[in-house]
């Protein structure tokens, strides 16, 4: 007996139905084959759907077992076809009888089996819901540890199951399982353990305004200067004044966060804006993803949040130059020879960076030991490419005794981290309300076209950029970034039109690269 049942495949961020035909043959030598281009973990679920078969109470199929997954031309990786295979066993092999109240046709089954018929957390349930939800009438099975992620998306009936045998009586006896229902609406308030307060940081006011100038338009930012003057300190400190995701962003990053399997248990949505911080001994795969079947890196893990690279000069030159095309465009390419997927990586760069492999070239009490050769030759691990997709750098210097032995009122007087969250929010929204009818977010994202479409320049501002980049000969890559930098200086202060005095500050951490 032939059954056909409906999964899905997800490659990167896209997703492919799946057929699982399963054939139960009444001649032929007993065996259970597995073909469509199935990966080991598929071919293991051969041993995990007859176990699990098995201590659910019900026979297994001691017959010629056939499954094919089509299209037989797609890999096949994971182990969420183990519920569809051993629901196709059980009907193809007479075991069960589907009840007319359930259209096997319109219903995607999908999730990895433990031994014991229990149903574990699986990956990608968000983009099956999302796949559903483009056709009518369709219900998606899935583990309940992982169910909630489905109900970002409506328009689908989500079941979810917690063992084999309840999905059994489910299909066969009537013994419906009530659907998950959507919850309503709601404005979440985003809750976030601020390890570091800006006003805990003593001086450093220039790299504070310069924290606030990334957050709120989303730049990349170079802090350099001797160790312990706060650089790791402040870069902690920026998810504090972050805004909160809006509902289409939380969406986009749910979605990278549930293809690589790092949704919790039970949570529907990634609430909070990511800040990743690899180690520099991370591999190009690690930072740009990879594998066999290529899973989304830390660059994308960072979409539409935060990416640290503490002492950047100490990764790997290769693993840097990976940065450049989603430092650039915002998206990271996986090239593999059984086909590419591509992943967003919209992030905004946090690198630290000491003056010399010391630390202390420059400082004003210490002595620098490093040789000059030492100090060129460790400055040109990061390139001028990678320089150049920096917007803003500034100097974090060692801070005078005086200042951190300052009275209660001086402390008081302090920026803290929730002032500066305000000034955020707001440029955000002016941000929001100017690119609502755009697939971007921030001034950062601006294309050449949206800078000469929504970065006005009075005509004193549009001189002084002129003379800056003739003196300072910017590449064009650094000129429209110059724009976008003073574009969120301007929101900052509520402007329409960028000033002269937006533009100085830009060139300000613009000449510090």
């Amino acid at each position: 007996m032939l059954t056909k049942i409906c999964s899905i495949a997800n490659i990167g961020l896209e997703t492919i139905p799946v057929i699982v035909e399963v054939d139960v043959a009444q001649s032929g030598f007993p065996g259970f084959t597995i073909v469509g281009l199935a990966s080991k973990a598929v071919e293991e679920a051969k041993e995990r759907v007859k176990t699990a078969i098995i201590n659910s109470g019900l026979e297994f199929p001691s017959k010629k077992i056939t499954v094919n997954l089509a299209p037989a031309d797609l890999p096949k990786d994971g182990a969420a076809y183990d519920l569809p295979i051993a629901v196709g066993v059980l009907i193809a092999g007479g075991q069960i009888t589907a009840s007319p109240a359930v259209n096997l046709k319109r219903t995607f089954f999908y999730g990895e089996l433990s031994l014991d018929g229990t149903l574990r957390p699986t990956r990608g349930i968000l983009l099956l819901a999302l796949h559903a939800q483009k056709k009518r009438n369709t219900t998606i099975i899935v583990p309940m540890p992982s169910a909630n992620e489905a109900t970002n998306v409506s328009g689908i009936k989500i079941l979810p199951v917690k063992t084999l045998t309840r999905l059994i009586r489910h299909i066969t006896a009537g013994q419906f399982i009530i659907p998950l229902k959507r919850p309503k609406a709601k404005k979440v308030t985003e809750k976030i353990i601020i390890e570091f307060d800006l006003n805990e940081i003593a001086g450093q006011e220039l790299a504070k305004r310069a924290l606030t100038i990334t957050a709120a338009g989303g730049h990349n930012l170079l802090m350099w200067g001797p160790p312990g003057t706060g650089k790791t300190m402040l870069a902690r400190a920026l998810p504090g004044i972050l805004p909160p995701l809006t509902d289409r962003e939380a969406l986009e990053v749910t979605r990278v966060y549930s293809v690589a399997g790092l949704v919790s248990p039970g949570e529907a949505v990634i609430q909070k804006r990511p800040f990743r911080a690899p180690h520099h001994g991370v591999s190009a795969a690690g930072l740009i993803g990879g594998g066999s079947n290529p899973l989304p890196g830390e660059v994308s893990l960072a979409h539409l949040g935060v990416l640290f690279l503490d002492e950047m000069p100490e990764f790997q030159r290769s693993v840097l130059e990976s940065l450049r095309q989603p430092m650039e465009d915002g998206t990271i390419e996986i090239v593999r020879a059984k086909g590419h997927v591509r992943y967003p990586a919209s992030f905004t760069l946090i690198a630290a960076v000491n003056p010399c492999p010391c630390g202390y070239y420059g400082h004003p009490k210490r002595e620098c030991k490093c040789s000059e050769r030492q100090i060129a030759k460790y400055h040109h691990r990061i390139s001028g490419p990678i320089i150049d997709r920096i917007d803003l750098s500034v100097s974090v210097a060692a801070v005078e005794t005086e200042k951190l032995s300052l009275t209660r009122q001086n402390e008081i007087n302090r920026l803290s981290s929730k002032e500066a969250k305000e000034l955020v929010v707001k440029a955000r929204q002016i941000q929001t309300k100017r690119f609502a009818q755009s697939a971007i977010y921030t001034n950062s994202q601006m294309r050449n076209r949206d800078v000469k479409r929504f970065a006005s320049l009075t005509s004193d501002a549009e001189n002084l950029l002129k003379i800056a980049a003739d003196r300072f000969d910017l590449s064009a890559r650094s000129y429209f970034r110059l724009i976008k930098v003073a574009r969120t200086i301007a929101d900052l202060e509520t402007e329409e039109k960028i000033l002269p005095r937006h533009m100085a500050e830009a060139l300000q951490y613009k000449q510090n690269t």
